[in-house]
């Protein structure tokens, strides 16, 4: 019996193992469709983002209670999850508790620790379910959240909420076997644990081999919730837990308030400006300027896109998006997500992509939605893992101007004031101190 419970969970862990990479190769293949860009500079900085913003979620302490809770169910569920090493060990060699005797007191000490982790991850995760669910935050209830991923976040919470409660209960029958002396388990004493002991009450009523089951059936149930959430991790936006740390790594180190410009577009109209200029036999234009699809979008574009926590912050400070305007920052995120899921899926139907007459410009994001940016910056800056929403926005709507000349009149005759005064009024520059003569 024994050696069928290791096979089998050899064989689980494989599996889930594989399901995983396989998916991960997927989406490190997405991100790769987007153009080259390069983040060597400054590493340093880099890796005190990585330090500040990721380990440390130095922009989520704007708010120190919701940090804090957040911090437990990160930290918590992170460390917690140490003692998979002992369960996955267990499960292939045939053991029980295996680093208990080796470690002897430190282990008693880790084992306290992370019980008092699983209860505050617990009681923070029911806090976040109740915010979301019974209090419902305005950046909660927004339709950009209807349909999977509200729930999304709601399966998150509640698995979390279910493997401290099965971590717990695991210690509980565990010991209270032991204190029974029941063969094998008082093998491995370990004594009471802080929280666990707790729980013996609702268990004394067992006799021992209906304890044994619940010990097992806890056992399993654990180390299988963990692998589903391995696998349930890259479908969710809570992949963020990975990606969270090169976004911050790869975050722009530039101004918020400077806007990345073309090489190609400055050169254009230096030409224009200077045709003496022009290098011999250089005639070729720009390919595109803009971005219509994902694939003229930067790799690191994407890997915002797959970072996204859909926490709303970004939204909640979009000027735009709280005036009513179509606008939503954290919908620009997501819908970037779901266009290069599309086109993904795309590719392991066809080997290939195969134009399928969709695009990220129009059939996802809209005219209206990219035309309601003030371009303040707001949404970069409330991003606790490092995204640029406006990146993106201005990249799709420098596309509606360059490419398809879809500018409301207004911007139009901006535009020619700047081409032909050099300023976006209707002014001519032989006469744009004339108004100091009446001072």
């Amino acid at each position: 019996m024994q050696i069928a419970q290791q096979v089998f969970f050899i064989l689980l862990s494989i599996v889930s193992i594989w399901l995983f990479g396989r998916k991960v190769k997927e989406i490190s293949r997405n991100i790769k469709m987007g153009r080259d860009e390069d983040f060597s500079d400054n590493p340093g900085q880099r890796w005190r983002n990585v330090l500040l913003l990721a380990f440390g979620q130095k922009k989520m302490f704007r708010n120190p209670l919701v940090a804090v809770m957040h911090f437990f169910v990160y930290a918590g569920f992170i460390i917690i999850n140490i003692e998979v090493l002992e369960i996955v060990l267990d499960g292939i060699v045939g053991t029980h508790r295996l680093f208990a005797a080796p470690l002897a007191g430190l282990y008693r000490f880790l084992i306290n620790s992370f019980e008092i982790l699983a209860l505050l991850v617990l009681v923070s995760c029911l806090i976040f379910l109740v915010r979301r669910n019974i209090i419902k935050l305005k950046r909660f209830i927004s339709k950009d959240l209807d349909g999977w991923p509200r729930s999304d976040a709601n399966y998150i919470l509640i698995t979390e909420v279910i493997l401290m409660s099965l971590f717990l209960f695991l210690n509980a029958s565990d010991t209270l076997l032991q204190a029974r002396s029941v063969e094998h388990y008082a093998a491995y004493p370990t004594g009471n644990f802080v929280l666990s002991q707790y729980l013996h009450p609702l268990l004394n009523g067992m006799d021992n081999d209906s304890l044994q089951i619940t010990e097992r059936a806890c056992w399993w149930l654990h180390i299988v919730g963990i692998f589903a959430f391995l696998n349930y991790l890259p479908y969710s936006k809570h992949l963020h837990i990975i990606l969270a740390f090169p976004n911050a790594y790869y975050a722009r180190l530039e101004p918020m308030g400077e806007m990345t410009n073309m090489p190609a577009v400055q050169k254009e109209v230096l030409y224009a400006m200077q045709p003496e200029n022009i290098p011999a036999g250089e005639t070729a234009a720009p390919a595109k300027f803009g971005a219509k699809d994902i694939m003229d979008l930067s790799w690191k574009n994407l890997m915002d896109a797959y970072s996204c926590t859909e926490c709303g912050r970004c939204s909640a400070a979009c000027p735009a998006t709280q005036t009513g305007k179509l606008l939503s920052p954290r919908k620009i995120m997501m819908d970037t997500r779901d266009r290069m899921e599309e086109v993904g899926k795309n590719i392991n139907k066809n080997k290939e992509h195969k134009d399928d007459g969709r695009s990220l410009l129009h059939d996802y994001i809209s005219t209206e939605e990219l035309r309601a940016c003030t371009t303040c910056n707001a949404c970069v800056q409330e991003c606790p893992v490092s995204i640029s929403p406006l990146d993106i926005i201005l990249q799709l709507r420098r596309y509606l101007v360059m490419e398809e000349s879809n500018a409301p009149q207004e911007w139009n005759a901006m535009f020619s004031n700047v081409e032909n005064n050099f300023a976006p009024w209707k002014f001519s520059p032989d006469e744009r101190d004339k108004w100091t003569e009446e001072v």
